[in-house]
């Protein structure tokens, strides 16, 4: 009889330390992950519950925010202009909860459950009032990117414009775009419908191509070889290098040619400026060559490239905002190299990264953090952080900086005047890139202004266009410049 007491006993005794293993489990383990399970309906219901914290631009133009309305949900969140501000909001919706943007990086704060507002949802309990997220003020400008946005139009592409003596993203734009505000629904059902069709949708109108789609960058590239170039000390402004006509790539039969004349130089070579200004295939190819692997990767890797960049500075609390990694490629032949050397073959890189290309130049070579999140404040408006500017690397010295900087304006002065802005130095680097043997092409336009006193660096590019980058990018750029400078 007793032995089956101590059988029965430890038997409860075994069940009720399973019992408490498994409650401090969901209770501590698992509970930001079953909170953040969409079939959760309870978790679901207290976070709309609630008010979420806005989403602002620059000047206190609210791009997010939680209205109250009267159905079980009792918050609708609203996007003003949707399509233009995706790519920097996200969306938050009942399906999916935050994605992307800074509705996913920022999402604790926005929710009020980050560890840093313990004081407002304390403050909140002894007084019985709502807990309120906090709001996230960007760097965006409302001007440049309602412009941006509009430049683009329908066609497929992407603008960044970066104030460089700091990071701050002044305008990410991506198209084709979508609007937030039809997954922000409360109906479940039709937002997975529409969730569905964007995700199936051919042209990826949810992709945010500023930060997270490859291009090769064409003739944009060669500001980075003329860098290395000008840093190895072995070249200057004035310095000839070998151009021609053609150049055939080394081991192949494959020759290289340029697109106008003025790209040959004279009796075989051409100097480092005006092999810029000219945009000279069959200068840049050599010279990659004679410059070497190791030396472009370095540089390449100076500028970015190799790393992702998170944009939040030190605010996210979620899915950080995150660009994809540019890629200089690895090879060991001379025929390749010649090809990444003018933007070609297996190069290629975001939009963001040849921004911030422009922006080093623009900023005596110091490359700064690219930025997105100015500062939050609690709902009481008290700020709980600030994004300070960082420095990313000392990509050049500022005496390269300074040539560079003279190159790029013999581009607008010398082969693309119609890039000029009255009373404006501009600085510039045009690219087309091939990108299929039907003639279309990724078009680019890198550039900052004014020249002497850099206020903005933008990178645009325009894909799957037969035109040229000076045609399909440069307007777009000079628009842009034009209204940030006003």
């Amino acid at each position: 009889m007793n032995k089956n007491l101590r059988q029965l006993f430890t038997a409860v005794l075994v069940l009720f330390v399973v019992l408490g293993f498994s409650t401090t489990l969901l209770m501590t383990v698992r509970t930001n992950a079953l909170n953040a399970d969409p079939r959760n309906t309870r978790a679901l219901y207290q976070e709309y519950g609630l008010p979420r914290g806005s989403i602002l631009a620059s000047d206190g133009t609210v791009l997010a925010e939680s209205d109250a309305v009267n159905d079980s949900f009792q918050y609708q969140r609203k996007y003003s202009n949707g399509a233009v501000y995706a790519p920097v909001t996200g969306y938050y919706s009942i399906t999916s909860r935050a994605d992307r943007g800074i509705e996913a990086s920022s999402n604790e704060l926005l929710s009020g459950q980050s560890d840093s507002l313990w004081w407002e949802r304390f403050k909140s309990q002894l007084t019985g009032t709502q807990n309120r997220g906090a709001s996230i003020e960007t760097s965006i400008s409302t001007k440049l990117q309602t412009l941006a946005y509009k430049l683009l139009g329908t066609q497929s592409g992407s603008v960044v414009a970066i104030e460089p003596s700091t990071g701050r993203i002044l305008a990410m734009v991506s198209t084709p775009s979508y609007d937030p505000n039809v997954l922000a629904t409360h109906n479940s059902q039709n937002a997975a419908k529409e969730y569905t069709s964007l995700a199936s949708n051919t042209d990826n109108p949810m992709l945010n191509r500023a930060i997270n789609q490859y291009y090769p960058p064409g003739s944009t590239f060669k500001v980075i070889v003329a860098a290395a170039a000008l840093e190895s000390g072995k070249y200057d402004t004035t310095t000839e290098i070998p151009a021609g006509s053609s150049y055939t790539l080394p081991g192949t039969s494959t020759n290289l040619t340029n697109a106008t004349s003025t790209g040959n130089g004279t009796d075989g070579k051409i100097t480092l400026d005006d092999a810029l200004a000219y945009s000279s295939n069959t200068a840049f190819s050599q010279l990659g060559v004679s410059l070497g692997q190791n030396t472009l990767a370095s540089q390449a890797e100076k500028f970015g490239f190799g790393s992702s960049m998170i944009l939040d500075g030190s605010t996210a609390t979620g899915l950080p905002m995150k660009s994809t990694a540019s890629n200089f490629p690895d090879t060991t032949t001379k025929d390749k190299l010649a090809l990444a050397s003018i933007g070609q073959g297996d190069n290629v890189e975001t939009p963001l990264q040849n921004a911030m290309v422009a922006a080093a130049v623009a900023n005596g070579g110091k490359l700064m953090k690219p930025t997105i999140v100015d500062r939050v404040r609690a709902s009481d408006l008290s700020v709980l952080s600030k994004t300070s500017p960082q420095e990313y690397s000392q990509a050049f010295s500022s005496d390269t900086a300074s040539k560079l900087t003279s190159m790029m304006e013999d581009v607008v002065t010398k082969d693309a005047p119609e890039l000029a802005i009255s009373n404006v130095k501009v600085a510039a680097k045009t690219g087309t890139a091939q990108i299929g043997s039907g003639g279309s092409n990724d078009a680019w336009t890198i550039g900052f202004a004014p020249a002497e006193n850099p206020k903005i660096a933008v990178a645009v590019v325009v894909h799957n266009v037969t035109t040229y980058g000076v045609d399909a990018a440069g307007p777009i750029m000079q628009q842009i410049m034009k209204e940030a400078l006003q």
